[in-house]
């Protein structure tokens, strides 16, 4: 691993960030929206914006398994297994992407993308949408701050290796 790579990566990081916040945001106006006029269609939108805001969360997680951990999971938990690798530190190799404190929160995001992909839109419970969007902003908010903790450690490796 080059300080090239690490950079690379704090790279990408930096640029999904601003792409995950975009989605949390469409997700909470859909749902403010479907919400006021019981539009089922604005509920398929927050339902589509916060599986995005996931999916997005596992791509940046896949390259850091992929380019720094040297580990993707595999199996049919590998969605969950990812999740937890990144909250999990690597001695030697990277310090926890994410707290481990987040892994409740974001699993229940990793769970309800696998809902979307799954089941017809207008099967997906309302209930269980409201508590996600309602807990959206916040969550993103921690991530978009753990992140950036994490990109600025990657670039202090890459300073440090000299490359």
């Amino acid at each position: 691993m080059t300080g090239h790579d690490y950079r690379s990566v704090a790279a990408r990081i930096r640029q999904e960030v601003p792409e995950l916040e975009r989605v949390a945001q469409r997700a909470s106006r859909a749902w403010a929206l479907a919400s006021r006029d019981s539009d089922d269609l604005l509920v398929d939108a927050a339902a589509l914006n916060m599986h995005g805001f996931y999916a997005g969360l596992e791509r940046i997680f896949t390259v850091v398994a992929e380019r720094i951990d040297a580990s993707l999971p595999g199996g049919p938990n590998w969605h969950q297994d990812l999740l937890r690798q990144m909250t999990a530190e690597m001695p030697g190799v990277r310090t926890a992407v994410l707290s481990p404190s987040l892994f409740p929160a974001l699993d229940r995001y990793r769970g309800f993308c696998h809902v979307v992909r799954n089941v017809y839109a207008y099967v997906l419970d309302p209930r269980l949408m409201a508590v996600l969007v309602d807990d959206l902003p916040e969550t993103c908010e921690c991530v978009r701050v753990q992140l950036a903790v994490f990109a600025d450690t990657l670039e202090a490796i890459a300073e440090a290796a000299g490359d």
